[in-house]
């Protein structure tokens, strides 16, 4: 007899809300437009981050002394060297590019979260997972997790070619760059939704992916319960952060 497969319902998990005060350990730039910062300390032995699509609160003393607070997916942690990593898109203008751009070790930061994680099972028969930069971290923590006998399906956007990073996957891997915003849309509203049980997480600009929401859910008729999208950032604003479905 074949045993069940585990109900393929999202669970969400609250978390004790904490700030942290961490010092970086290291800096490694990942291409033209992306930097992982490593941080450190005590203060993170009992970090906790469930899901790839949890966020932690980045906060750091802006140049006028006041905090900012900016929303960063925790792309990976090791709990025994108490080390967590994120990492930062480095755009043109913006405090939070300015720190990392400039960020050496012993610099020190504040971390507060994750407030809560969304547990989505490992066992659909596909995964599609659209994003532009600000979702790399996220779908690249997502393709480490996926077992072997599942699919994934990646379509990610960068402006730069030179951004495109190696992804690799246990599941059966197909991925897409594209190079434009309107791109990433368009190749979503063209590709077939693989048969079979499957989930749809997207993250981006929100404009974006509330396009892609009416594609996926209304358009494709793909169901609400096996979908997460969320507007990472909203072209205008600072500190923006909503979830779409």
């Amino acid at each position: 007899m074949t045993p069940s497969l585990p109900a393929r319902r999202v669970q969400r998990v609250r978390h004790e809300l904490r700030r942290r005060d961490v010092e970086v350990a290291r800096v490694e730039r990942l291409g033209p437009s992306f930097v992982a910062v490593t941080f450190s300390g005590d203060a993170l032995a009992d970090f906790v981050s469930l899901s790839f699509d949890d966020h932690v609160k980045f906060m750091f003393p802006g140049a006028d002394g006041e905090l900012i607070r900016r929303d960063y997916t925790p792309r990976r942690f090791d709990p025994e060297k108490r080390e967590l990593t994120l990492e930062f898109a480095l755009h043109d203008e913006g405090p939070a590019s300015d720190w990392a751009r400039k960020a050496a070790p012993g610099q020190r930061a504040t971390i507060g979260g994750p407030r809560g994680s969304m547990i989505i099972p490992l066992d659909y028969a596909w995964h599609l997972l659209v994003g532009d930069a600000s979702a790399l971290p996220a779908i690249h923590r997502r393709l480490e997790e996926l077992p072997a006998g599942t699919r994934a399906l990646v379509i990610a956007h960068v402006a730069d070619p030179k951004d495109r990073r190696a992804l690799a996957s246990a599941a059966k891997l197909d991925v897409h760059w594209v190079n434009r915003a309107e791109d990433l849309v368009t190749f979503v509203g063209d590709l077939p939704l693989p048969p079979g049980d499957g989930f749809v997480w997207c993250a981006g600009e929100a404009s974006e992916m509330s396009r892609l929401r009416q594609i996926l859910l209304v358009d494709k008729g793909h169901p609400r319960e096996a979908a997460r999208i969320a507007a990472y950032w909203k072209k205008g604003a600072s500190e923006f952060h909503e979830n779409l479905e």
